[in-house]
C-alpha cells in the first residue's frame, strides 16, 4: 500500500481572523480560487460535501469528502476516497497558525493512502502539488489585497 505526503506553507499578511473570514466564504471561491471552484455547502463535521476541483493540468473533478475536523480560524480537515477505502484515500487538510509579528502561516497538505497511490505518483507530485500552492498563493492575494475579486 502505497503513502505519499504533501504539505505546503505560506506567510499570509494578515491575522487569522482576516484569513479566515476569506478562506471561510467558500461561496466566493470561484470569484478567487483557480484550484478549488465551488463547495456546494458550508462544511459540517461528520457529513460529506460537495468540492469541485480545477486541476492545474485542466482535469476537472467533483468530490464528495466526508469532514473530520472544523474549527473556526483554526482548521478544516477532510477526507475523500475514490471507490472503497484502502483504494485512493487523501485526508486533506487547511490550518492556521497566528505568527507572533500578526501574520498567519497557512497550511495546505494531503495524506495520501492507497493501493493505487504509487500508479498516481507523478499525478500527485505534479498537478496536485502545483495545485496547493496555486490555492495557497491566491488566497494570499486575496486576503491581503482586502477581498477585492482582481488578483
Amino acid at each position: 500500500m502505497g503513502k505519499i505526503d504533501i504539505e505546503l506553507e505560506i506567510t499570509i499578511n494578515a491575522s487569522v481572523e482576516e484569513v479566515w473570514a476569506v478562506f471561510s466564504d467558500f461561496k466566493a471561491y470561484s470569484d478567487w480560487s483557480p484550484t478549488i471552484h465551488f463547495i456546494a455547502s458550508a462544511p459540517e463535521v461528520g457529513k460529506t460535501v460537495a468540492v469541485l476541483l480545477h486541476q492545474p493540468d485542466g482535469k476537472k473533478m467533483t468530490m464528495h469528502p466526508k469532514v473530520l475536523r472544523l474549527s473556526a480560524g483554526k482548521e478544516l480537515r477532510w477526507l475523500g476516497r475514490v471507490f472503497l477505502p484502502g483504494i485512493f484515500d487523501g485526508e486533506h487538510y487547511f490550518i492556521l497558525n497566528p505568527n507572533a509579528d500578526g501574520t498567519t502561516e497557512f497550511i495546505q497538505g494531503e495524506r495520501f493512502n492507497g493501493i493505487l497511490v504509487t500508479f498516481l505518483k507523478k499525478m500527485i507530485l505534479g498537478p496536485t502539488k502545483e495545485g496547493f500552492e496555486a490555492f495557497n498563493i491566491a488566497l494570499k492575494n486575496r486576503v491581503e489585497q482586502g477581498g477585492s475579486t482582481s488578483l
